[in-house]
């Protein structure tokens, strides 16, 4: 490893470990040498002054906490010692120069995705099942295990076949709690799909469309639509018991509200309309195979670079995720930008402590009021319940480093990259500005690539340091490992490993690079997704009340 610790920005007062470091050891760095007073494990980081009560901690060069009380130089921050702070924000006159990265590399660069009648390019082809109610579910379920087991879908034969092993050696007499996998004689599942051009059948079970208020209700209608008209989508199939507060007529109206030209196929059931559930059921699915036969004949075209919209997302975040991961990707953005794409920034809870930055390089004044208007209105609406951003790190991330919100925040932050902001965007409002822009979601995994896939995204690169399967049923989703040791523990979940970087055998710009070519492959299809391959569909609307 090249270099044991380092340093983030200038303005920073801690050196953060890249591997473990022994109480007692001696750090020289810059000239100084630090005797170092605790333990400091890897991603951790520890002071480069004596600190006293109250003083102000500086990482990525802002402010992310404070101190509790005097803490010697070489000492270790943690939740005892160290307190979240960031500081306040405000909309300035700011004039924000962008440099913009080279390209050259990509100029001209296609990728073969499926080019809808409205003339935006899906990176998947898929048919979409939705409930307008979580009254359907058990429906959506008794489909999808048909559809997905008759025609190639599913990811569970090897695990339904392990399951015939052991009923068979049960059968045979033998102990059960002492045969071992390897032991069983299960072969890996091969998919034999029927429609080779549709990429899959997607269902978006929830627990909405109806209780709750009818704002909620609203909102989901509004995300539901956003999903149909998604370039991932091809075709939709409707379920809807009938009495709910979401009904059929809104769902339409949202649907042909946000895309005026909606011209995929769709077809809507609605059981209380049905003179059985086994009707319906049958229905449905007669329905949806003519409308597979038909999407089945699309196929892939060349389509720019600039046709793509990228999310970016961090989970299971580390020490590592702002040192490796996480501006690795804020580069591939960078490109992606630079190349006339689309890239969604969100997790507002995951921005404390960079919405000065963020409000500097948004292009219109607008749109940077729009942005302190959702932070705020966000942050008291925690506060208003006893919570707060500050409330963020999980446990997880805390134990490896993220010690408090602003700073697993700036860091999250580099995801976005460094380009000037087009935009700021509501829950489930459409992203149709190329270039960066912001999404309100709250950070929570799930919810948040929920959000993205609603605002547009037609890839997702979900950055995380610990390890998390997280998907969503119609956005590919990328998963890139902050560090070697989540890359080999986890490889069964991860798609890139940004790990050389810590190593000092990659730059960020190269890493970022590599990305970039691995989104192209996964948008034409040559490469498949971790997340992808296991159906990891996850799905959860927010209800806009408080989730961080």
């Amino acid at each position: 490893m090249a270099n044991r610790i380092l340093r983030i920005h200038p303005k920073d007062n801690v050196l953060v470990a890249l591997q473990d470091l022994s109480k007692g050891e001696q750090i020289e760095f810059d000239g100084v040498v630090y005797t170092l007073q605790d333990d400091v494990p890897a991603k951790h980081k520890f002071f480069m002054q004596e600190m006293h009560q109250g003083s102000e901690i500086y990482m990525y060069g802002v402010l992310v906490g404070k101190t509790q009380y005097a803490v010697q130089q070489g000492g270790i921050m943690n939740t005892d010692n160290t307190k979240h702070a960031a500081d306040p924000y405000r909309f300035r006159p700011y004039e924000y120069t962008w440099e913009m990265p080279d390209v050259s590399r990509f100029e001209g660069r296609t990728f073969n995705g499926y080019v809808r009648s409205d003339g935006k390019v899906g990176t998947a082809n898929y048919w979409l099942f939705i409930p307008t109610v979580f009254c359907e579910n058990r429906n959506l379920d008794v489909i999808k295990e048909a559809l997905h087991n008759e025609l190639g879908y599913s990811v569970t034969g090897k695990y339904r076949a392990f399951t015939r092993e052991l009923l068979a050696a049960y059968e045979d007499g033998q102990d059960i709690s002492t045969l071992l996998p390897e032991q069983l004689s299960v072969t890996t599942h091969k998919q034999n799909r029927v429609f080779k051009n549709v990429d899959g059948i997607k269902f978006l079970n929830h627990q909405g469309g109806c209780g709750g208020i009818r704002q909620d209700a609203a909102v989901l209608g509004k995300l539901l639509a956003a999903y149909a008209d998604h370039p991932n989508v091809a075709g939709v199939t409707v379920l809807s018991l009938g009495c709910q507060n979401l009904q059929l007529n809104d769902l339409l109206a949202d649907i042909k509200e946000r895309n005026p030209n909606f011209k995929k196929p769709i077809y809507v059931f609605e059981q209380q309309q049905s003179k059985s559930e086994e009707q319906l059921i049958q229905e449905a699915i007669q329905k949806t195979f003519v409308g597979l036969i038909e999407i089945n004949k699309l196929e892939r075209q060349p389509a720019p670079l600039s046709k793509l919209t990228l999310g970016v997302k961090c989970g299971g975040s580390d020490g590592f995720s702002g040192i490796s991961a996480n501006p690795a990707v804020g580069y591939t953005s960078d490109l992606l930008v630079a190349l006339g794409g689309k890239v969604l920034l969100a997790e507002f809870p995951e921005l404390c402590g960079a919405e000065q930055n963020l409000i500097d390089r948004t292009i219109e004044p607008e749109a940077a009021h729009k942005f302190i208007r959702l932070m705020t209105a966000y942050s008291q609406a925690a506060e208003d319940v006893g919570s707060g951003f500050h409330m963020n790190p999980s446990p997880g991330n805390i134990r490896d480093g993220l010690i408090t919100d602003a700073i697993k925040s700036t860091g999250a932050a580099k995801k976005g990259g460094t380009s000037p902001v087009v935009d700021v965007l509501d829950y489930t409002e459409e992203a149709t500005k190329p270039g960066l822009n912001l999404v309100c979601t709250p950070g929570n995994d799930v919810e948040a690539t929920t959000g993205k896939a609603a605002s547009g995204a037609t890839l997702i690169l979900f950055t995380t340091g610990l390890g998390t399967p997280t998907g969503n049923p119609i956005c590919p989703v990328i998963k890139v490992a902050t560090n070697n040791a989540l890359a080999q523990r986890m490889g069964d979940i991860i798609d890139i490993n940004t790990g050389a970087i810590i190593d000092g055998d990659k730059t960020i710009e190269q890493m970022g690079e590599d990305i970039l070519e691995y989104c192209i492959k996964a948008a034409s299809g040559e490469v498949i997704p971790k997340a992808v391959q296991l159906n990891q569909d996850d799905f959860i609307p927010w209800k806009r009340g408080v989730s961080l």
